[in-house]
Protein backbone atom coordinates (compact mmCIF):
# COMPACT_ATOMS: atom_id res chain seq x y z
CA UNK A 1 0.00 0.00 0.00
CA UNK A 2 1.53 3.36 -0.99
CA UNK A 3 2.23 5.91 1.76
CA UNK A 4 -0.38 8.65 2.20
CA UNK A 5 0.14 11.73 0.12
CA UNK A 6 1.28 14.83 2.03
CA UNK A 7 -1.36 17.40 2.72
CA UNK A 8 -1.56 20.52 0.59
CA UNK A 9 -1.71 22.84 3.60
CA UNK A 10 2.03 23.54 3.72
CA UNK A 11 2.10 24.00 -0.06
CA UNK A 12 -0.79 26.47 0.11
CA UNK A 13 0.85 28.45 2.91
CA UNK A 14 4.16 28.55 1.03
CA UNK A 15 2.38 29.67 -2.15
CA UNK A 16 0.57 32.44 -0.26
CA UNK A 17 3.82 33.62 1.35
CA UNK A 18 5.45 33.70 -2.09
CA UNK A 19 2.61 35.74 -3.56
CA UNK A 20 2.73 38.28 -0.74
CA UNK A 21 5.38 40.97 -0.92
CA UNK A 22 5.02 44.65 -1.86
CA UNK A 23 1.46 44.93 -0.51
CA UNK A 24 2.20 43.17 2.77
CA UNK A 25 5.37 45.17 3.42
CA UNK A 26 3.66 48.44 2.46
CA UNK A 27 0.71 47.80 4.76
CA UNK A 28 2.95 46.84 7.68
CA UNK A 29 5.17 49.90 7.13
CA UNK A 30 2.06 52.07 7.54
CA UNK A 31 2.00 51.08 11.24
CA UNK A 32 5.32 52.81 11.93
CA UNK A 33 6.16 54.36 15.33
CA UNK A 34 4.65 57.72 14.33
CA UNK A 35 1.46 55.91 13.30
CA UNK A 36 1.48 54.00 16.58
CA UNK A 37 1.64 57.34 18.41
CA UNK A 38 -1.41 58.60 16.48
CA UNK A 39 -3.43 55.44 17.15
CA UNK A 40 -2.38 55.47 20.82
CA UNK A 41 -3.57 59.05 21.18
CA UNK A 42 -6.86 58.15 19.48
CA UNK A 43 -7.43 55.28 21.91
CA UNK A 44 -6.29 57.07 25.06
CA UNK A 45 -8.27 60.25 24.37
CA UNK A 46 -11.41 58.96 22.60
CA UNK A 47 -11.50 55.35 23.80
CA UNK A 48 -13.24 53.30 21.07
CA UNK A 49 -14.87 56.30 19.41
CA UNK A 50 -12.41 56.53 16.49
CA UNK A 51 -12.27 52.85 15.52
CA UNK A 52 -14.74 53.60 12.73
CA UNK A 53 -12.13 55.70 10.91
CA UNK A 54 -9.99 52.61 10.37
CA UNK A 55 -12.98 50.73 8.94
CA UNK A 56 -13.57 53.66 6.58
CA UNK A 57 -9.98 53.89 5.41
CA UNK A 58 -9.54 50.16 4.72
CA UNK A 59 -11.36 50.03 1.34
CA UNK A 60 -9.89 53.43 0.41
CA UNK A 61 -6.35 52.22 1.20
CA UNK A 62 -6.92 49.04 -0.78
CA UNK A 63 -8.17 50.99 -3.79
CA UNK A 64 -5.34 53.52 -3.96
CA UNK A 65 -2.58 51.01 -3.17
CA UNK A 66 -3.87 48.58 -5.79
CA UNK A 67 -3.73 51.44 -8.27
CA UNK A 68 -0.12 52.28 -7.43
CA UNK A 69 0.90 48.61 -7.70
CA UNK A 70 -0.98 48.23 -10.99
CA UNK A 71 0.73 51.29 -12.48
CA UNK A 72 4.17 49.96 -11.54
CA UNK A 73 3.51 46.46 -12.88
CA UNK A 74 1.78 47.48 -16.14
CA UNK A 75 4.14 50.30 -17.16
CA UNK A 76 7.38 48.86 -15.78
CA UNK A 77 8.14 52.32 -14.35
CA UNK A 78 7.77 53.84 -10.91
CA UNK A 79 5.22 56.42 -9.85
CA UNK A 80 7.61 59.37 -10.24
CA UNK A 81 8.30 58.58 -13.90
CA UNK A 82 4.59 58.10 -14.61
CA UNK A 83 3.50 61.29 -12.85
CA UNK A 84 6.02 63.18 -14.99
CA UNK A 85 4.05 62.02 -18.05
CA UNK A 86 0.84 63.79 -16.95
CA UNK A 87 2.13 66.74 -14.89
CA UNK A 88 4.43 69.68 -15.70
CA UNK A 89 8.06 69.16 -14.74
CA UNK A 90 7.98 71.89 -12.08
CA UNK A 91 4.91 70.36 -10.43
CA UNK A 92 6.39 66.84 -10.43
CA UNK A 93 9.67 68.00 -8.94
CA UNK A 94 7.87 70.08 -6.30
CA UNK A 95 5.74 67.10 -5.23
CA UNK A 96 8.76 64.81 -5.07
CA UNK A 97 10.78 67.40 -3.14
CA UNK A 98 8.01 67.75 -0.56
CA UNK A 99 7.76 63.95 -0.33
CA UNK A 100 11.48 63.76 0.53
CA UNK A 101 11.05 66.44 3.22
CA UNK A 102 8.04 64.69 4.79
CA UNK A 103 9.77 61.29 4.69
CA UNK A 104 12.92 62.66 6.32
CA UNK A 105 10.91 64.21 9.15
CA UNK A 106 9.10 60.90 9.59
CA UNK A 107 12.41 59.01 9.66
CA UNK A 108 13.64 61.29 12.45
CA UNK A 109 10.48 60.62 14.47
CA UNK A 110 10.65 56.85 13.91
CA UNK A 111 14.35 56.43 14.75
CA UNK A 112 13.90 58.52 17.87
CA UNK A 113 10.93 56.37 18.91
CA UNK A 114 12.87 53.12 18.38
CA UNK A 115 15.81 54.39 20.41
CA UNK A 116 13.55 55.55 23.23
CA UNK A 117 11.71 52.20 23.28
CA UNK A 118 14.97 50.21 23.56
CA UNK A 119 16.33 52.59 26.20
CA UNK A 120 13.21 51.99 28.32
CA UNK A 121 13.65 48.21 28.10
CA UNK A 122 17.44 47.79 28.09
CA UNK A 123 18.67 51.09 29.57
CA UNK A 124 21.66 53.09 28.38
CA UNK A 125 21.99 56.51 26.78
CA UNK A 126 19.63 57.59 24.02
CA UNK A 127 22.09 58.95 21.43
CA UNK A 128 24.07 55.68 20.90
CA UNK A 129 20.79 53.84 20.29
CA UNK A 130 19.74 56.51 17.78
CA UNK A 131 23.03 56.29 15.89
CA UNK A 132 22.91 52.49 15.97
CA UNK A 133 19.43 52.31 14.48
CA UNK A 134 20.37 54.86 11.83
CA UNK A 135 23.42 52.84 10.80
CA UNK A 136 21.43 49.60 10.80
CA UNK A 137 18.74 51.11 8.59
CA UNK A 138 21.31 52.31 6.05
CA UNK A 139 23.17 48.99 6.04
CA UNK A 140 19.94 47.06 5.53
CA UNK A 141 19.47 48.59 2.08
CA UNK A 142 23.00 49.42 0.95
CA UNK A 143 24.80 46.22 2.00
CA UNK A 144 22.20 43.48 1.52
CA UNK A 145 20.89 42.27 -1.83
CA UNK A 146 17.36 43.07 -2.98
CA UNK A 147 16.15 39.53 -2.29
CA UNK A 148 17.63 39.52 1.22
CA UNK A 149 16.24 42.99 1.97
CA UNK A 150 12.72 41.95 0.94
CA UNK A 151 13.03 38.72 2.94
CA UNK A 152 14.07 40.65 6.06
CA UNK A 153 11.23 43.15 5.63
CA UNK A 154 8.73 40.29 5.30
CA UNK A 155 9.94 38.77 8.57
CA UNK A 156 9.75 42.15 10.30
CA UNK A 157 6.02 42.31 9.57
CA UNK A 158 5.67 39.68 12.31
CA UNK A 159 6.58 42.37 14.85
CA UNK A 160 3.08 43.76 14.43
CA UNK A 161 1.62 40.67 16.08
CA UNK A 162 2.99 42.02 19.36
CA UNK A 163 -0.02 44.36 19.42
CA UNK A 164 -2.37 41.42 19.00
CA UNK A 165 -0.59 39.86 21.99
CA UNK A 166 -1.16 43.06 24.00
CA UNK A 167 -4.89 42.76 23.30
CA UNK A 168 -4.83 39.15 24.49
CA UNK A 169 -3.03 40.13 27.70
CA UNK A 170 -5.67 42.63 28.85
CA UNK A 171 -9.40 42.41 29.46
CA UNK A 172 -11.40 44.04 26.64
CA UNK A 173 -15.10 44.94 27.01
CA UNK A 174 -15.90 43.89 23.44
CA UNK A 175 -19.60 44.75 23.62
CA UNK A 176 -18.82 48.28 24.75
CA UNK A 177 -16.03 48.62 22.15
CA UNK A 178 -18.38 47.63 19.33
CA UNK A 179 -21.16 49.94 20.55
CA UNK A 180 -18.86 52.98 20.73
CA UNK A 181 -17.20 52.17 17.40
CA UNK A 182 -20.50 52.11 15.48
CA UNK A 183 -21.97 55.05 17.43
CA UNK A 184 -18.95 57.26 18.26
CA UNK A 185 -21.03 60.20 19.48
CA UNK A 186 -22.32 58.06 22.33
CA UNK A 187 -19.02 58.64 24.11
CA UNK A 188 -17.52 62.08 23.89
CA UNK A 189 -14.73 62.92 26.37
CA UNK A 190 -15.44 65.83 28.70
CA UNK A 191 -13.43 68.96 27.91
CA UNK A 192 -12.79 67.93 24.30
CA UNK A 193 -14.29 70.02 21.50
CA UNK A 194 -15.70 68.74 18.24
CA UNK A 195 -12.79 70.48 16.55
CA UNK A 196 -10.37 68.31 18.57
CA UNK A 197 -12.31 65.24 17.52
CA UNK A 198 -12.25 66.24 13.85
CA UNK A 199 -8.53 67.01 14.05
CA UNK A 200 -7.83 63.50 15.34
CA UNK A 201 -9.94 62.06 12.50
CA UNK A 202 -7.72 63.98 10.05
CA UNK A 203 -4.60 62.69 11.82
CA UNK A 204 -5.75 59.08 11.50
CA UNK A 205 -6.61 59.55 7.82
CA UNK A 206 -3.24 61.18 7.16
CA UNK A 207 -1.45 58.36 8.95
CA UNK A 208 -3.17 55.53 7.09
CA UNK A 209 -3.11 57.05 3.57
CA UNK A 210 0.41 58.41 2.98
CA UNK A 211 2.16 59.23 -0.34
CA UNK A 212 5.37 57.34 0.50
CA UNK A 213 3.34 54.11 0.49
CA UNK A 214 2.19 54.79 -3.09
CA UNK A 215 5.74 55.24 -4.37
CA UNK A 216 7.12 52.23 -2.49
CA UNK A 217 4.54 49.68 -3.67
CA UNK A 218 4.74 50.84 -7.31
CA UNK A 219 8.55 50.67 -7.20
CA UNK A 220 8.53 47.17 -5.71
CA UNK A 221 6.34 45.93 -8.56
CA UNK A 222 8.90 47.41 -10.98
CA UNK A 223 11.70 45.64 -9.10
CA UNK A 224 9.86 42.32 -9.36
CA UNK A 225 9.43 42.90 -13.11
CA UNK A 226 13.16 43.51 -13.53
CA UNK A 227 13.90 40.19 -11.86
CA UNK A 228 11.73 38.48 -14.50
CA UNK A 229 12.98 39.63 -17.94
CA UNK A 230 10.21 37.67 -19.67
CA UNK A 231 7.50 39.60 -17.80
CA UNK A 232 7.39 42.57 -20.20
CA UNK A 233 6.66 40.37 -23.21
CA UNK A 234 4.12 38.25 -21.35
CA UNK A 235 2.08 41.24 -20.10
CA UNK A 236 0.33 41.29 -23.49
CA UNK A 237 -1.11 37.80 -22.85
CA UNK A 238 -4.54 38.10 -21.15
CA UNK A 239 -4.10 35.00 -18.96
CA UNK A 240 -0.69 36.10 -17.68
CA UNK A 241 -1.93 39.64 -17.01
CA UNK A 242 -5.03 38.35 -15.22
CA UNK A 243 -2.94 36.05 -13.00
CA UNK A 244 -0.53 38.81 -11.97
CA UNK A 245 -3.26 41.40 -11.40
CA UNK A 246 -4.95 38.79 -9.21
CA UNK A 247 -1.69 38.44 -7.24
CA UNK A 248 -1.48 42.22 -6.80
CA UNK A 249 -5.09 42.28 -5.59
CA UNK A 250 -4.52 39.47 -3.09
CA UNK A 251 -1.24 40.97 -1.85
CA UNK A 252 -2.78 44.43 -1.39
CA UNK A 253 -5.93 43.15 0.31
CA UNK A 254 -3.89 41.13 2.82
CA UNK A 255 -1.42 43.98 3.45
CA UNK A 256 -3.97 46.76 3.98
CA UNK A 257 -6.40 44.68 6.06
CA UNK A 258 -3.49 43.45 8.18
CA UNK A 259 -2.32 47.05 8.63
CA UNK A 260 -5.69 48.32 9.83
CA UNK A 261 -6.41 45.31 12.05
CA UNK A 262 -3.18 46.08 13.90
CA UNK A 263 -4.13 49.76 14.09
CA UNK A 264 -7.48 48.79 15.65
CA UNK A 265 -5.62 46.59 18.14
CA UNK A 266 -3.47 49.57 19.18
CA UNK A 267 -6.54 51.80 19.60
CA UNK A 268 -8.32 49.15 21.70
CA UNK A 269 -5.22 48.34 23.78
CA UNK A 270 -4.64 51.98 24.73
CA UNK A 271 -8.38 52.57 25.28
CA UNK A 272 -8.78 49.76 27.82
CA UNK A 273 -5.53 50.53 29.63
CA UNK A 274 -4.63 54.22 29.39
CA UNK A 275 -8.06 55.81 28.99
CA UNK A 276 -9.59 53.70 31.74
CA UNK A 277 -6.87 54.96 34.11
CA UNK A 278 -7.26 58.61 33.21
CA UNK A 279 -4.28 58.87 30.82
CA UNK A 280 -5.67 60.82 27.87
CA UNK A 281 -2.63 62.57 26.39
CA UNK A 282 0.04 60.60 24.49
CA UNK A 283 2.71 62.38 22.46
CA UNK A 284 4.94 59.52 21.30
CA UNK A 285 4.71 55.76 20.82
CA UNK A 286 7.43 55.32 23.47
CA UNK A 287 5.35 57.33 25.92
CA UNK A 288 2.39 55.04 25.16
CA UNK A 289 4.54 52.00 25.98
CA UNK A 290 5.78 53.55 29.22
CA UNK A 291 2.23 54.46 30.26
CA UNK A 292 1.16 50.84 29.76
CA UNK A 293 3.64 49.51 32.34
CA UNK A 294 1.82 50.45 35.58
CA UNK A 295 -1.70 49.71 34.28
CA UNK A 296 -1.24 46.63 32.03
CA UNK A 297 1.87 45.05 33.48
CA UNK A 298 5.47 44.46 32.46
CA UNK A 299 4.57 41.90 29.77
CA UNK A 300 2.30 44.28 27.86
CA UNK A 301 4.86 47.08 28.22
CA UNK A 302 7.69 44.98 26.76
CA UNK A 303 5.53 43.72 23.89
CA UNK A 304 4.45 47.25 23.00
CA UNK A 305 8.03 48.54 23.15
CA UNK A 306 9.44 45.69 21.03
CA UNK A 307 6.67 46.25 18.51
CA UNK A 308 7.84 49.85 18.14
CA UNK A 309 11.37 48.65 17.33
CA UNK A 310 10.17 46.05 14.82
CA UNK A 311 7.85 48.41 12.97
CA UNK A 312 10.49 51.14 12.97
CA UNK A 313 13.09 48.84 11.41
CA UNK A 314 10.48 48.01 8.76
CA UNK A 315 9.28 51.56 8.14
CA UNK A 316 12.56 53.50 7.92
CA UNK A 317 13.83 51.59 4.83
CA UNK A 318 10.42 52.09 3.19
CA UNK A 319 10.50 55.84 3.93
CA UNK A 320 14.05 56.38 2.68
CA UNK A 321 13.62 53.93 -0.20
CA UNK A 322 10.41 55.54 -1.47
CA UNK A 323 12.14 58.94 -1.44
CA UNK A 324 15.08 57.51 -3.39
CA UNK A 325 12.81 55.85 -5.95
CA UNK A 326 10.81 59.06 -6.48
CA UNK A 327 13.88 61.32 -6.94
CA UNK A 328 15.69 58.84 -9.18
CA UNK A 329 12.66 58.26 -11.40
CA UNK A 330 12.06 61.97 -11.92
CA UNK A 331 15.73 62.75 -12.61
CA UNK A 332 16.22 59.72 -14.84
CA UNK A 333 18.79 58.04 -12.59
CA UNK A 334 19.25 54.29 -12.45
CA UNK A 335 17.34 53.10 -9.40
CA UNK A 336 16.43 49.99 -7.48
CA UNK A 337 17.62 47.78 -4.64
CA UNK A 338 18.34 45.09 -7.23
CA UNK A 339 21.33 47.22 -8.38
CA UNK A 340 24.49 47.40 -6.31
CA UNK A 341 25.81 50.67 -4.91
CA UNK A 342 28.20 51.43 -7.78
CA UNK A 343 25.51 50.87 -10.43
CA UNK A 344 22.97 53.22 -8.79
CA UNK A 345 25.01 55.71 -6.74
CA UNK A 346 22.46 58.52 -6.90
CA UNK A 347 19.67 56.23 -5.72
CA UNK A 348 21.66 54.98 -2.74
CA UNK A 349 22.91 58.49 -1.99
CA UNK A 350 19.29 59.60 -1.42
CA UNK A 351 18.71 56.64 0.92
CA UNK A 352 21.84 57.44 2.91
CA UNK A 353 21.17 61.20 3.01
CA UNK A 354 17.52 60.88 4.09
CA UNK A 355 18.35 58.33 6.80
CA UNK A 356 21.43 60.23 7.98
CA UNK A 357 19.60 63.58 8.22
CA UNK A 358 16.70 61.88 10.00
CA UNK A 359 19.12 60.19 12.42
CA UNK A 360 20.92 63.43 13.21
CA UNK A 361 17.57 65.17 13.63
CA UNK A 362 16.63 62.56 16.25
CA UNK A 363 19.64 63.49 18.37
CA UNK A 364 18.29 67.02 18.88
CA UNK A 365 15.53 67.69 21.38
CA UNK A 366 12.81 68.19 18.81
CA UNK A 367 9.15 68.30 19.78
CA UNK A 368 7.88 64.95 18.40
CA UNK A 369 4.31 66.19 18.04
CA UNK A 370 5.38 69.27 16.07
CA UNK A 371 7.55 67.08 13.82
CA UNK A 372 4.68 64.72 13.14
CA UNK A 373 2.25 67.61 12.58
CA UNK A 374 4.54 69.15 9.97
CA UNK A 375 5.04 65.76 8.34
CA UNK A 376 1.26 65.23 8.27
CA UNK A 377 0.68 68.68 6.78
CA UNK A 378 3.23 68.11 4.00
CA UNK A 379 1.88 64.61 3.31
CA UNK A 380 -1.67 65.94 3.24
CA UNK A 381 -0.82 68.75 0.84
CA UNK A 382 0.93 66.48 -1.67
CA UNK A 383 -1.28 63.40 -1.33
CA UNK A 384 -4.29 64.84 -3.17
CA UNK A 385 -2.51 65.96 -6.38
CA UNK A 386 -0.52 62.70 -6.41
CA UNK A 387 -3.72 60.66 -6.09
CA UNK A 388 -5.39 62.69 -8.85
CA UNK A 389 -2.37 62.10 -11.13
CA UNK A 390 -2.44 58.37 -10.30
CA UNK A 391 -6.10 58.13 -11.28
CA UNK A 392 -5.44 59.95 -14.56
CA UNK A 393 -2.65 57.48 -15.27
CA UNK A 394 -4.80 54.49 -14.30
CA UNK A 395 -7.58 55.59 -16.66
CA UNK A 396 -5.25 56.45 -19.56
CA UNK A 397 -5.19 53.91 -22.44
CA UNK A 398 -2.10 55.73 -23.74
CA UNK A 399 -0.13 54.76 -20.62
CA UNK A 400 -1.91 51.64 -19.38
CA UNK A 401 -2.93 50.13 -22.72
CA UNK A 402 -5.73 47.60 -22.33
CA UNK A 403 -5.14 47.31 -18.56
CA UNK A 404 -6.82 50.51 -17.42
CA UNK A 405 -8.64 50.39 -14.09
CA UNK A 406 -12.27 49.29 -13.80
CA UNK A 407 -15.22 51.50 -12.88
CA UNK A 408 -15.32 50.03 -9.36
CA UNK A 409 -11.60 50.70 -8.94
CA UNK A 410 -12.13 54.27 -10.15
CA UNK A 411 -14.93 54.71 -7.62
CA UNK A 412 -12.77 53.70 -4.66
CA UNK A 413 -9.80 55.69 -6.00
CA UNK A 414 -11.78 58.89 -6.41
CA UNK A 415 -13.54 58.29 -3.07
CA UNK A 416 -10.17 58.09 -1.33
CA UNK A 417 -9.10 61.29 -3.11
CA UNK A 418 -12.24 63.17 -2.09
CA UNK A 419 -11.89 62.03 1.54
CA UNK A 420 -8.24 63.10 1.64
CA UNK A 421 -9.05 66.44 -0.01
CA UNK A 422 -11.75 67.14 2.59
CA UNK A 423 -9.31 66.19 5.38
CA UNK A 424 -6.63 68.51 3.96
CA UNK A 425 -9.07 71.42 3.63
CA UNK A 426 -10.18 70.95 7.23
CA UNK A 427 -6.60 70.66 8.42
CA UNK A 428 -5.52 73.85 6.65
CA UNK A 429 -8.59 75.79 7.82
CA UNK A 430 -8.01 74.65 11.42
CA UNK A 431 -4.35 75.60 11.24
CA UNK A 432 -5.24 79.01 9.83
Amino acid sequence: MPPPLPTNKSTAVHDLARRLGPGLITGAADDDPSGIATYSQAGSQFRFGLAWTLLLTTPLMIGIQMLSARIGWVTGEGLGANIAKVCPRWATRTLVGLLVVANTINIAADIGAMAEAVRMVAGGRLVPWILGFGALSIAGQVVFSYEKTVRILKWLTLALFSYVAVILSVSVPWKQAFAEAVNPWAYFPPGVTRSDYAAMVVAVLGTTISPYLFFWQAAQEVEDNLRRPEAAALRAHPEYAAEHLSRIKQDTYVGMIFSNVIAVCIVIATAVTLNEHGITSIQTSAQAAEALRPVAGEFAFVLFALGIVGTGLLAVPVLSGSAAYAVSEVLGWKSGLSHDFHAARGFYAIIIAATLIGTLGSTFELDPIKALVWSAIVNGVISVPIMVAMLWIGQSPRIMGALTISRRHRFFGWSATVVMAAAVVFMLVSAW
